[in-house]
């Protein structure tokens, strides 16, 4: 997936907002909370970055498509070792699901505020 697709996946997304931070980097957020890296310091190091479930984030390093997010990697996040890791549908769904996670944790008030439930 070329940077300019994934930026526009990532902002498709309901209420999802781009900040540039940390050496250039575009940082995906709703509610003011991160699900997705990219370019800046993630074209240094690698892929795309985001946030993944426990079994994803498993999987993902077990089949040599991902590593251990630098800083993130606590939090469950993944850094894929390239951005044609995955096919587009993949990293696509990805994306809603990295989203759908941070959405989960924002207080019912903000989701409300935001038109998310």
């Amino acid at each position: 997936m070329t940077p300019r697709t994934f930026e526009a996946r990532c902002l498709r997304l309901p209420s999802a907002s781009k900040v540039v931070q940390w050496e250039g980097t575009s940082v995906f957020k709703v509610g003011g909370k991160m699900f997705a890296l990219s370019g800046g310091y993630t074209a240094d190091t690698g892929g795309y970055m985001f946030k993944v479930s426990n079994m994803a984030y498993a999987m993902l390093i077990e089949h040599g498509i991902a590593r251990p997010a630098p800083y993130l990697a606590r939090a469950k996040w993944v850094q894929l070792v390239g951005n044609d890791a995955l096919p587009d549908p993949e990293l696509t769904a990805y994306l809603k699901e990295a989203h759908a996670l941070i959405v989960a944790k924002l207080t019912k008030k903000l989701r409300k505020e935001l038109g998310l439930g």
